[in-house]
């Protein structure tokens, strides 16, 4: 280590961005890192309006060489220059439909891009604005922590009955090993029939990241008990768990969660109620367990915009999402008369998620204008090869 207390410090220092500077200015990324976010608050005012112009003209010169996908999750400041919305799924699918785009830029977090990139042509380049926009949840499952689980499982006697199914939300490494492991990959919209196919294949299922979506799926969709699930802790010896236990469970639940969703609680359900009467509790599977029993209505991110578009003027909503979603659908509806607020009192963002504002945009499609590539998303071919395995037996579920 170098000694900087001699007589002259500042000539010896090599001075360099250290790995943290360049996470914080989006130019590197340590996924290990995002174990959970902290509630950040209220967004910063709307951007400088000559960054609305300077994205304005970067995008037209770039023309039909530049597809721009902007996750629901996104700010409206972001949004406003995507070509298409959606979750993270149907943006992946509506990149692959655009060959003819050379620059695919995803306005969402890391684990989305990584999708678009494996469902696009090699000729493509998808680009992350921020390489630090990453997702807590996919970060809770590393591939070392996948790969010492089927240790576990296979010790146990029971890795032969297991069949993995892993949420979108996880990484192209995740997917890859179930891919490997005769797995697919679900949504949160077909998660029910992803697990019937599962269950048709084995005995078991081994699923990942969110332990929410599993549990909710299970025994809100299917029947189950809680009794059939147990959780899989990777930061416990043996996932903190007996082979016994092993044996006896149909579903074993990764422990993980949306830092997001995760903060709903029945007494955020409660208090909605108390004051505002006669609303309509709506809210994600990735919502804990106790929460969906007691919310009215549960679905994924497109479901509660078709549930909103499709409800009565008058009528009062309570929902349990990402708050720019929120946000977005009050805004939209309050002309039809349609009271929708946020679930809980404390106002959440997906920290992560907005780490994609305007300057980063900016910043990528004047890149691209110039014609410098930055921020590439590339999963290598062998993770690629296992990972679009296990998407495409979800393409091939009916």
């Amino acid at each position: 280590m170098r000694d900087v207390t001699t007589a002259h410090p500042v000539q010896e220092l090599d001075v360099q961005p250290s790995p943290l500077a360049l996470l914080l200015l989006g130019r590197d990324a340590d996924p290990r890192s995002e174990r959970g976010v902290e509630c950040p608050g209220d967004l910063p005012s709307p951007s400088d309006p000559d960054l609305v112009e300077r994205a304005r003209a970067a995008k037209e010169k770039l023309g039909e060489k530049v597809f721009i996908l902007g996750h629901h999750y996104q700010r409206d400041e972001v949004i406003q220059f995507a070509d298409v919305t959606g979750d993270s799924f149907k943006l992946a699918r509506d990149a692959a439909a655009r060959p003819e785009a050379e620059y695919i830029v995803f306005c969402g977090v890391h684990f989305m891009a990584e999708s678009a990139d494996i469902l696009t042509t090699g000729d493509q380049k998808v680009v992350l604005p921020d390489l630090a926009a990453g997702c807590s949840m996919a970060d809770m499952a590393t591939a070392e922590q996948v790969a010492e689980c089927w240790d576990v499982l296979t010790e146990a006697g029971v890795a032969e009955q297991v069949v993995p199914v892993s949420y979108m939300n996880s990484s192209a490494d995740i997917k890859a090993f179930t891919g490997r492991h005769g797995g697919t990959i679900c949504t949160s919209s077909n998660a029910k029939r992803a697990l019937e196919w599962a269950f048709e294949q084995g005995e078991k299922v081994l699923f990942l990241p969110d332990q929410h979506l599993g549990r909710n799926t299970a025994v809100r969709d299917m029947g189950m008990t809680l009794e059939d699930c147990v959780l899989y802790n990777p930061h416990k010896p043996n996932g903190g768990l007996t082979a016994q236990e092993l044996r006896d469970a149909k579903m074993i639940l990764w422990r993980g969660h949306c830092s997001v969703h995760g903060r709903f609680s029945v007494e955020s359900v409660n208090d909605v109620r108390a004051r505002i009467p006669g609303v309509n509790v709506l809210v994600h599977p990735e919502c804990k367990h106790e929460v969906v029993a007691a919310a009215d209505h549960v679905g994924s991110t497109e479901y509660i915009i078709k549930a909103l578009e499709a409800a009565p003027a008058g009528s009062k909503w309570a929902i349990g999402t990402e708050l720019n979603l929120v946000r977005r659908l009050a805004n939209r509806f309050a002309a039809e008369d349609k009271e929708i607020v946020f679930l809980d009192k404390t106002v959440c963002f997906c920290s992560t998620m907005n780490r994609i504002d305007l300057p980063h945009l900016v910043w990528t499609l004047e890149s691209l204008a110039e014609g410098n590539l930055v921020n590439r998303i590339e999963v290598d071919p062998e993770t690629e090869k296992y990972a679009k395995l296990a998407l495409e037996r979800m393409l091939a579920l009916p």
